[in-house]
């Protein structure tokens, strides 16, 4: 009989611990030198030795024709912005960073390679060079959903720093000298959904215009904290914010709260007389709450006002000019007053000029969870007492409700839940029961049906996960295609891959399994 073939023995790892990690060290090279979209290598003064395939398509871009002008030169006269030098000197990786030059904006890594030290003392010795690696290019496509979400993230805590800066150190901001201050920014305005960060995204650019804004919506949704983060994000910042709840002062009273009144204009006056709101308000902001409940009479002479820019105070023959940018508020609808004659036209659109719609809270619901938990600190600070903690199905419970009251009934609630239950977590059901004894007859549990996939859709889901995105993978591609016409690179642009990763992932779609 023949004999039988010899099958070769698989190949087997090193014994000791430097082949170990030897071998380690070349498959890790290798595979980053494939899998990444350029790779170099610069010696210890700091000179390119080395360049592989994929980085070669970025040399003429930074002005070099062929990889011979390439090699050779020091690392920072070839590559601008560069921080290669920085790590050849501390020994130190940057292992992610933004680089960005005439090629592009990239996403790279930065390793110092060491020697090895002999004699069996172990570790490494001195930097005897380094390894730049492009791990990305085009991230603001391949990464976009990172970078808006770090970008929004960014933006908001600024806005929380600026406003901790201006109540904690800046004097402006400060009340001992009696001054009116804007209170809140942006950041105070809790919420992440799109209609919070669409109104928000309107307010700012509301706050660098001088014209009049006009703030509608029901309610308890936030008008004032958005008036008030206006002015302070306005050129009119250092300048006084003023306010007026035109529905909390008596009609009798209205016009000398507005315009002031002269030294005896009247029976009981201040012998001294008295600047009104808009004289308060010279240099800043004048913020008119509830303007929906003005009277007629008044209406009039506010208009001349903002049209002339001076007033009249009472008992006086004398004009006085004034500089306020008006921030108006109502929950009322005002085409309905015109229509009805209680509110004047022209008025109107003179304020109308800049309209914010601040949504309820039934339409930003995904929100709530941060909202209550903001509304919990802040208790918390004013009683001393611990914050509660609401469970996933109590909070589900609080995005179900019609919330009329919005925002004021949302931390009206939170305060009895505090002052009502016997414990710090709160659960649906205590939470529903305390909602019962608040007097809220009809209790809207949260509808959980759109959410729950039917038969075929449960039966579709119990795949193997790898088997699912390939099949998503599959008709993204497609569906790019389609679209770009069969244009691969602008394919590669929509979906925000490379054009490289493109091609593998289309062969291997290809492949038989």
């Amino acid at each position: 009989m023949p004999a039988a073939p010899t099958v070769a023995a698989p190949p087997a790892l090193p014994l000791d611990a430097e082949g170990i990690l030897a071998l380690a060290a070349r498959s890790m090279f290798h595979l980053f030198s494939s899998i990444s979209q350029g790779m170099f290598l610069v010696d210890s003064s700091g000179r390119i030795v080395w360049v592989n395939e994929s980085y070669r398509r970025f040399l003429p871009a930074l002005g070099f024709s062929s990889i011979d002008q390439f090699m050779g030169h020091m690392v920072e006269d070839v590559i601008p912005n560069t921080q290669m030098r920085r790590v050849l000197e501390t020994g130190e990786p940057i292992l992610i960073d933004l680089l960005t030059n005439k090629a592009g904006t990239f996403v790279v890594s930065r390793i110092p390679l060491r020697e090895e030290r002999g004699g069996g003392e172990g570790g490494m010795g001195e930097v005897i060079g380094a390894i730049g690696i492009v791990l990305f290019d085009q991230p603001e496509t391949t990464l976009q959903p990172l970078i808006s979400k770090f970008a929004l993230l960014q933006r908001d805590l600024d806005d929380a720093r600026r406003e901790l800066a201006s109540q904690r150190n800046n004097p402006l901001y400060q009340h001992a000298d009696g001054q009116r201050r804007s209170k809140y920014t942006f950041a105070s305005f809790i919420g992440s959904s799109p209609a919070a960060v669409e109104v928000k995204r309107h307010a700012r650019r509301a706050a660098q215009s001088a014209s009049p804004v006009l703030l509608l919506g029901e309610t308890g949704t936030g008008k004032e904290l958005l008036a008030h983060a206006i002015h302070a994000s306005s050129a009119r910042a250092k300048g006084q914010f003023v306010s007026v709840n035109i529905a909390a002062v008596p009609d009798t009273l209205l016009e000398a709260e507005f315009f002031g009144f002269a030294p005896g204009a009247f029976t009981g006056a201040d012998r001294k007389g008295r600047e009104g709101k808009f004289k308060l308000a010279d240099g800043g902001s004048l913020f008119l709450d509830e303007i929906g409940d003005m009277p007629l009479g008044l209406q009039a002479k506010l208009l001349r006002a903002l049209q002339e820019g001076e007033i009249e105070p009472l008992g006086s023959n004398k004009l006085v000019p004034f500089d306020a940018r008006v921030i108006a508020a109502t929950s009322r609808d005002l085409p309905e007053l015109v229509r009805r004659g209680l509110f004047r036209e022209d008025l109107y659109y003179r304020l109308n000029v800049l309209p914010l719609r601040v949504p309820p809270l039934r339409e930003r619901r995904t929100d709530i969870p941060a909202l209550v938990e903001a509304l919990g600190e802040d208790m918390a600070l004013r009683s001393g007492e611990a914050p509660p903690e609401l469970t996933p199905d109590a909070l589900a419970l609080l995005a179900g409700q019609h919330w009329r009251g919005n925002i004021r009934e949302l931390r009206n609630v939170l305060e009895q839940v505090t002052m009502r239950s016997d414990s710090q977590r709160i659960d649906a059901a205590q939470l529903e029961r305390i909602l019962r004894e608040a007097g809220l007859e009809q209790i809207e549990l949260p509808d959980t049906s759109l959410n729950a996939p039917d038969a075929d859709e449960e039966a579709a889901l119990l795949r193997p996960l790898a088997q699912q995105v390939a099949e998503l993978e599959r008709k993204a591609i497609a569906a790019a295609l389609a679209s770009t016409g069969g244009n691969k690179l602008a394919t590669s642009r929509l979906l925000g891959i490379s054009r490289a990763t493109l091609y593998e992932r289309m062969t291997s779609q290809e492949r038989p399994a």
